[in-house]
């Protein structure tokens, strides 16, 4: 309880400072914040270029930023000592080479996370130090065997080092890039005293790139934490242009503060136009998995939920067009080796995502993505 009420009094003794900064200068919002328009459709790169270079490194972020994406994705997790690093999952057993490093071989544990049992090496088990001591590794090699060139290459992350990436490449360029950031497992992590929620919009706060000029989507499969971190938006007085998505798990599924509460909500009940509603009184958009709008079947035809959510006033960023023929739909891809990257089984797939109404895409290429985006909009001018 002391921790917690000494990272609010910190917290919120930092906003208020920018407060008071703002103030003294002028009442209105920085003048950066009004020069982003953002996009018609919006191109996220997922995890980074994940379909180019290991996933959550510096390295992949660039390389998304380089070959045009809006925004970058970052998944956190926190480490023992409470900072906010960029992995997938706490169980790093697949995607650094920890297993290879001797002094670290009796952290691995099995460990139960959102009722899923896990054996392995788990962030929260490593001080920051400790895990700066791992390199990442391509997470799935089989599919993506070019990206393994590039093992044990890269450290892993944190969200300070990624919001000054994107800062540096705003100061070199001036484009504006956005930061999509997922918390991960956030009720597990309440439970272990490493709650990420508070800890992230503190982040934001501290850096003026997060704080006052780049756009910021939070997003979790979680609803709790969604909603309190609504409520902190709303009541702050910096970062207000934070926005909120839920996202959206398989149709029988349900968040796992759902679980926890022994409630009986799942996502397909989220999805109807009645939950859809419900959603958007805490969320500015939603993120679901790519077939709630276009199922994996010909010819693609696409559901009502694209045009249920924008009733209700509501951004859709589905998840995830990836370009290798492992991930297209049958009538989509090249040929039947799964790692092969067909581009234009790729194209295909976000045109119609693009006709189906979607505000944005989360894409592992996003040269792909830029490119079938430009090409649609130069279409329907």
């Amino acid at each position: 309880m002391l921790k917690r009420t000494l990272l609010s009094f910190i917290f919120l003794s930092l906003l208020g400072c920018h407060h008071d900064e703002k103030d003294n200068a002028a009442s209105q919002p920085p003048s950066n914040n009004a020069e982003y328009i953002e996009p018609a459709l919006l191109i996220i790169g997922h995890r980074g270029a994940s379909a180019l270079r290991p996933e959550h490194t510096l390295a992949a972020y660039q390389k998304a930023i380089d070959d045009g994406a809006d925004f970058i994705e970052p998944d956190l997790v926190p480490t023992l000592d409470g900072y906010l690093i960029a992995r997938h999952e706490n169980e790093i057993g697949g995607t650094t080479n920890v297993s290879s490093l001797p002094q670290f071989a009796e952290r691995k544990t099995s460990k139960v996370v959102d009722g899923v049992t896990y054996t392995g090496w788990f962030t929260e088990d490593f001080t920051l130090n400790e895990l700066k001591q791992l390199k990442a590794r391509e997470r799935i090699p089989e599919i993506r065997p070019a990206n393994a060139q590039y093992n044990d290459q890269f450290d892993l992350p944190t969200l300070d080092e990624i919001i000054e990436l994107v800062d540096a490449h705003y100061k070199k360029t001036g484009k504006i890039v956005g930061l999509y950031i997922e918390t991960k497992h956030p009720s597990y992590f309440q439970g272990l005293n490493l709650a990420m929620e508070q800890r992230l919009l503190t982040t934001l706060a501290k850096h003026s790139y997060s704080r006052d000029i780049a756009p910021v989507y939070i997003q979790s499969f979680e609803v709790s934490n969604l909603k309190q971190m609504r409520q902190q938006l709303d009541q702050l007085k910096s970062i207000q242009h934070a926005k909120i998505i839920q996202l959206y798990g398989g149709n029988s599924e349900q968040p796992a503060d759902a679980v926890l509460a022994k409630s009986t909500l799942r996502y397909s009940d989220m999805a109807t136009p009645q939950g859809l509603k419900d959603v958007a009184s805490y969320a500015h958009g939603v993120g679901p998995s790519k077939t709630y709008i276009v199922p994996n079947t010909q010819p693609a035809t696409p559901t009502s939920f694209v045009n249920d959510a924008h009733a209700v006033g509501l951004k859709v960023h589905p998840y995830t067009l990836r370009p290798e023929n492992n991930f297209l739909a049958d009538y989509l891809d090249c040929s039947a080796i799964a790692a092969e990257k067909c581009e234009k089984g790729a194209l295909a797939e976000f045109e119609i995502f693009f006709k189906a109404g979607v505000d944005g895409i989360f894409t592992d290429d996003p040269a792909l993505g830029r490119q079938a985006a430009d090409a649609f909009l130069k279409k329907i001018e």
